[in-house]
């Protein structure tokens, strides 16, 4: 909760940073206690380590540097941890289903908040640091309390998913189904995002062509109604300044990046192996951006900022992660069986997964994936994967040996 609502003002600044701390010493101690043996290997771990260690001796040489520190435990150290103790906060039933309903109710906050920014009823948000101009970016568009409109987009659409399943699985019914089926698209045009918009309409189209199940695919068009509602809707709200189709035929940010990847590139192709490092990146990268004039300038896009940072070894270990998450998801044999309704079942591990690692990796390719809430989300599902894999191995062993 507190990676969600990540006050803007300094002097609270590391608040989740010491919520998270005292989440692994609590974890710690409940392993001790239960004599839970750790479990530290596996997919994802090795790869995932080495990127963490590969950043943290890029951030000792700027030890002074507080958004540095921040950015290298939103990017690498929140999300490997989560990875390995989700399997321990989350070992039973309960306390899954509890995460399953923590997500909706984030879920209907997020989609509440940015129906109130498009409609212009802005009373209604809260935190009220969401609507201040010199915080964050993009105060035009619903940002949620991320205060930036990617992150709060990118987060409805991995919340909207994992309704869906909840929806197939008759865990959201009813009031809460129509009201989600209603607001999410909403929610997503109101982030005026063109990333986030792509990959929202190709994971529901994911879903109407692909799923095996049909209460899935008559949500999906549900949904797809809804979207055309929802952007009519959206259409007559948006004033003459910031509407909708405006959004879309802006060359800008568009012209900006085309200069930023270039510029990328040629740093890329100076030290391709190693790469520049983070406070020489930046230095150099400035440098060579003459038409824009901007504090700071980000690459928008995850794997070119890798690679230029770290050099080929950096984006060689980040796609090893891509490719280890795709395969904590495979088809378990079919000995194993789900309990009717489960969370995390065949349906959720074969199609749900493989668009939530897409929808996450797409707008990677827009935007430098820098966000705590949504990384941590993620990983902690893989974690959740990870776990349920060791399990079935463990059980297979037990079978064989008797």
């Amino acid at each position: 909760m507190l990676m969600l609502f990540h006050p803007p003002d300094f002097n609270f600044h590391s608040i989740d940073r010491f919520a998270f701390g005292l989440l692994i010493l609590v974890v710690l101690l409940r392993v001790c206690v239960l004599r839970q043996p750790l479990r530290l290997c596996g997919p994802v771990t090795w790869p995932m380590l080495a990127m963490l260690l590969l950043a943290f001796y890029g951030v000792v040489s700027q030890p002074n540097d507080a958004e540095t520190w921040s950015l290298f435990a939103a990017k690498w150290l929140v999300p490997f941890a989560l990875y390995h103790l989700a399997a321990y906060i989350f070992d039973d039933a309960q306390s899954l289903r509890r995460f399953e309903t923590f997500s909706l109710v984030v879920l209907g906050y997020l989609s509440l908040t940015a129906i109130f920014f498009l409609i212009d009823a802005k009373q209604f948000i809260f935190p009220r640091y969401i609507l201040d101009e010199s915080l964050g970016y993009h105060a035009d568009r619903a940002r949620g309390p991320f205060l930036q409109a990617v992150a709060n987009g990118v987060a409805l659409n991995l919340l909207g998913l994992l309704a869906l399943d909840s929806f197939r699985r008759n865990r959201l019914r009813a009031v809460l189904a129509l009201f989600f089926l209603a607001s999410l698209p909403l929610a997503i045009v109101a982030t005026k995002t063109r990333a986030v918009w792509l990959s929202f309409a190709l994971s529901i189209l994911g879903l109407l062509f692909f799923s095996s199940s049909c209460r899935l695919r008559r949500a999906c068009l549900c949904l797809v109604i809804a979207g055309g509602i929802g952007l009519a809707t959206a259409v007559s709200f948006a004033d003459r300044n910031a509407s909708l189709t405006d959004r879309l035929e802006e060359r800008g940010p568009v012209i900006f990046r085309m200069e930023i990847y270039q510029a990328g590139w040629e740093m890329f192709l100076q030290k391709p192996l190693a790469g520049w490092g983070a406070a020489e990146m930046q230095t150099e990268l400035s440098k060579r951006i003459s038409d824009f004039h901007q504090e700071q300038f980000f690459f928008h896009n995850t794997y070119l900022e890798i690679v230029v940072q770290y050099g080929l070894v950096g984006l060689v270990l980040y796609l090893w992660i891509v490719v280890d998450l795709f395969k904590l998801g495979r088809r378990l044999n079919s000995a194993t069986t789900f309990t009717l309704g489960a969370f995390l079942d065949e349906e959720f591990r074969t199609t749900l997964w493989p668009l939530l690692l897409g929808v996450y990796f797409l707008n990677a390719s827009f935007v430098v994936m820098n966000y705590q809430f949504v990384n941590g989300f993620l990983f902690t599902l893989a974690g959740l994967l990870a776990a349920q894999n060791r399990r079935h191995a463990e059980t297979r062993l037990v079978a064989s040996a008797s």
